[in-house]
């Protein structure tokens, strides 16, 4: 295959603004922005938004900025805008069990209502429960009842009495004691030495009559104790009589206020019979008491706070399912919390202080996470897998299995939780978790895998023109003319490193935007041109270059070996790359290579001193097995031979220099020198073909710009592999240097053409002798092999070949 050698127009794929359809992007803001190049991206994260079946959670893949989180909101604001809204969520006082608060959903915009009408209840029940019982009604029935009371204990007193004058002893009471005396037979009352001088007889007949007299008080005491209990009883149930009505009309009116139908509508029910009941058990708090006793009002205080309402999920006022992106998936933000606070030193809380967290409020709807968040917290990740298991979500504090937290703990009612989790994630995340946790994966079954780049038409080109429409509209930026959105297009080729395909990472087409209008804002003119496109990326190369200057620098400076005119026996200049995150760029490295008689086969300097990858390590077995199979008629192979690279202390890594490596070699054992302007980039494969390498386009420049800094007299070039032609996105400069022929760009599809380019001979073909054509470069390499196993035959060295080092693991 012949060498091609590159034409400016092969260099670079140019947008014409007269193909996009309009003058400004200004034109573009009533288009709709579709999911440019992400076709299969919004087919699958649509199917799993409107899929209502459990488990059909949906797991975003992509890079970061390529629009898996805007695109996932936009799309879920749309599907929820279709759906119903979900119910309230209000938590309960637990009348039977006050540890466990009970849960009741009601229709969305009940829950505020019911909490306003028990709110106004505990109002009423303050206001109207003690007029009621001051009242001229139950004053005259409560008096009534102790008349008869009265005077049921007044007879009682009377028989009582009467019993112990029969005996001689007088009854009287005092300080709400009863207290008898004895009497002579005159009726007076008896001194202690007036009885004691009474005979014999007659004392032992009055302490048997006290002994029966304490027998019938203990009697009379027991009777007026049931007498009271009656009643209190009987008051009791009067205050109930009296403010049931009252409390049976305000329940009612609250039952009849909540009109919708009620999902939970027994349990609510039944929670108003309760607070009926507590009501009228806890009555008597009610009356009016002292302002003073503080006792007594902190215990009203407690029983009123059982009927407030606590609203954890409010939906009120919405149109449509809730959407929430929950940004810090702490523990309680998303599972809901319950907070505590401290009395007397102790930790005490109630069903008031429950909080609801994301998952409860997005019930209904949609809850977007990031899976880095949720890793980085184990009791997180442990609970949400708890919750994605059985749909059931308890409220609980972190840790609780582990230690209490105060004196006072609940255990709300868990509910059932329906939400649809889009959970966004690396490419290497989701594929551990398939592989490692598959019970968390079978709960996200439908895969949204946004692409890198995309396949670049009029209709994505037109598209990244509205995105850069919305983009001015979002931010207050002046919009871009035609000219000035081609560039950004042949931006993103370049980003994609591809002539037929856009990148779509568009938060860096964004970040550009944006910087090209702060400096066109910074000048008379109202659109964004081609040159403030231009600006902002020199800016930005500018703001990052610092370290590739100054590699270029120590070149110039003759700190770093790079030749770029004149040709060298097995020494070329191979192109790398240096990535350092927010900046790529490329370098030259001097490859050389030694080699001679001996048996110790290719060695890899890099790799013995630990300096070298396991890919670069491949790749050098592989141009030496290429090696051996190149010369197999001679074979084994009497050769020891070296490579290295020059001047580098950081390691090397990748197969992109394999060819460079290959080169030297061939040239070390031909002795023919290789052109030192011509720098090379290539993989290899074991038959010699090049194969396409990453970074083609940073390669190129680097080298250009040593090239520059040297003088450039059109012997300069690079060797680059014919399969990465389309790859090529050059700055414009280099397509101009090319285009006045002060630069060169060769294309080759096998080492072959390459070692003809580098040398000026030619490569050699094998014949059915088992020779190449005589003063070709293998024919040179194949004598000089020959050479070294004669020598080595000299030395008394019979057995050759490669002493079966492979490359090391790093």
């Amino acid at each position: 295959m012949p060498i091609s050698n590159l034409t400016p127009d092969d260099l670079r794929f140019m947008v014409d603004p007269a193909t996009l359809g309009f003058a400004d992007t200004a034109e573009l803001l009533r288009e709709p922005l579709p999911w440019i190049g992400q076709e299969r991206a919004e087919t699958a994260a649509r199917f799993g938004l409107r899929m209502e079946q459990a488990d059909y959670n949906l797991f975003v893949l992509g890079e970061v900025g390529s629009g898996r989180s805007s695109l996932l909101h936009q799309e879920m604001l749309s599907v929820a805008a279709g759906r119903a809204v979900p119910p309230d969520l209000c938590y309960l006082h637990n009348f039977d069990a006050p540890e466990r608060p009970r849960a009741l959903r009601m229709p969305a915009g009940q829950g505020r209502q019911f909490r306003q009408l028990m709110a106004a209840l505990n109002r009423t029940l303050q206001a109207e429960v003690p007029k009621r019982l001051e009242g001229q009604e139950f004053k005259t029935s409560s008096e009534q009842i102790e008349k008869a009371h009265a005077a049921q204990e007044a007879a009682a007193f009377s028989e009582l009495a009467a019993f112990g004058e029969a005996r001689s002893f007088a009854l009287r009471r005092e300080d709400g004691h009863l207290v008898f005396t004895l009497r002579g037979e005159n009726g007076q009352a008896l001194t202690e030495k007036e009885a004691a001088e009474l005979p014999r007889e007659r004392r032992a007949e009055f302490d048997r009559a006290e002994q029966e007299l304490h027998a019938e008080i203990n009697r009379f005491l027991d009777k007026s104790s049931a007498k009271e209990r009656v009643l209190n009883e009987a008051l009791t149930a009067l205050r109930r009589q009296v403010v049931k009505p009252m409390l049976e009309r305000e329940l009612q009116a609250i039952r009849v206020g909540l009109k919708k139908q009620i999902k939970d509508a027994v349990k609510l029910g039944a929670y108003l019979d309760q607070v009926q009941a507590d009501v009228l058990e806890n009555i008597e708090l009610f009356q009016v008491f002292e302002p003073d006793d503080e006792s007594r009002q902190e215990a009203l205080d407690t029983v009123l706070s059982r009927y407030r309402v606590n609203l954890v999920v409010d939906n009120d006022g919405m149109t449509g399912a809730p959407v929430i992106v929950e940004n810090n998936p702490l523990f309680r933000a998303l599972f809901g919390s319950i907070e505590y606070q401290s009395e007397n030193d102790v930790l005490v809380t109630d069903f008031s202080r429950i909080r609801a967290g994301s998952l409860l409020k997005a019930h209904g709807g949609f809850l977007m996470l990031h899976l880095r968040d949720l890793l980085a917290d184990p009791l997180v990740w442990e609970k949400l897998r708890r919750f994605l298991r059985n749909g059931r979500l308890q409220i609980e504090e972190p840790g609780t299995a582990l230690a209490a937290l105060g004196a006072v703990s609940l255990e709300p009612e868990a509910v059932d939780v329906r939400v649809k989790i889009v959970l966004i994630g690396a490419v290497e995340h989701y594929y551990e978790l398939q592989e490692g946790d598959p019970e968390f994966a079978r709960h996200f079954r439908v895969k949204v895998d946004f692409a890198e780049s995309f396949a670049g038409t009029e209709a994505t080109r037109h598209a990244t023109g509205i995105f850069v429409a919305q983009v001015c509209q979002r931010l207050g930026l002046p919009h871009f003319t035609a000219a000035a959105v081609a560039r950004l297009l042949e931006v993103s080729h370049r980003e994609a490193d591809d002539q037929t395909r856009q990148s779509a990472i568009f938060a860096r087409t964004e970040a550009l935007v944006t910087e090209s209008a702060s400096l066109c804002l910074a000048r008379p003119g109202a659109l964004v041109s081609v040159a403030d496109v231009e600006s902002a990326l020199h800016a930005r190369d500018a703001r990052h270059d610092y370290m590739a200057q100054r590699l270029r620098e120590s070149i110039s400076e003759g700190d770093r070996l790079i030749s770029v005119q004149g040709s060298t026996v097995g020494q070329v200049n191979a192109l790398t790359q240096v990535d350092l995150g927010d900046a790529r760029f490329g370098f030259p490295v001097r490859v050389t290579a030694r080699t001679f008689a001996g048996h110790e086969g290719l060695v890899n300097i890099e790799r013995e001193v630990d300096l070298s990858g396991p890919i670069h390590d491949k790749g050098v077995l592989i141009l030496g097995s290429y090696l051996s199979a190149s010369f197999a008629p001679i074979a084994p192979l009497a050769l020891s031979a070296s490579i290295v690279f020059e001047q580098e202390y950081h390691g090397v890594e990748g197969d992109s220099a394999s060819c460079a490596e290959l080169y030297v070699l061939l040239s070390s054992l031909s002795g023919l020198p290789l052109r030192q302007g011509l720098a090379v980039t290539g993989a290899v494969n074991q038959h010699g073909d090049v194969l396409p390498v990453g970074g083609l386009n940073e390669k190129i420049e680097g080298w250009f710009r040593v090239c520059e800094r040297a003088g450039l007299d059109g012997t300069q070039g690079v060797l680059i592999p014919e399969r990465n032609r389309r790859h090529l996105m050059l700055d414009r400069d280099i397509v101009d240097a090319v285009a006045r022929g002060l630069f060169l760009v060769h294309a080759v599809a096998h080492v072959r053409e390459g070692i003809e380019l580098l040398t000026g001979q030619p490569a050699g073909l094998a014949d059915d002798v088992e020779a190449f054509a005589e003063g070709s470069v293998w024919a040179r390499a194949q004598q000089t092999l020959l050479d070294y196993r004669r020598a080595c035959m000299r030395t008394g060295h019979g057995a050759f070949g490669r002493s079966g080092r492979g490359p090391r693991g790093h």
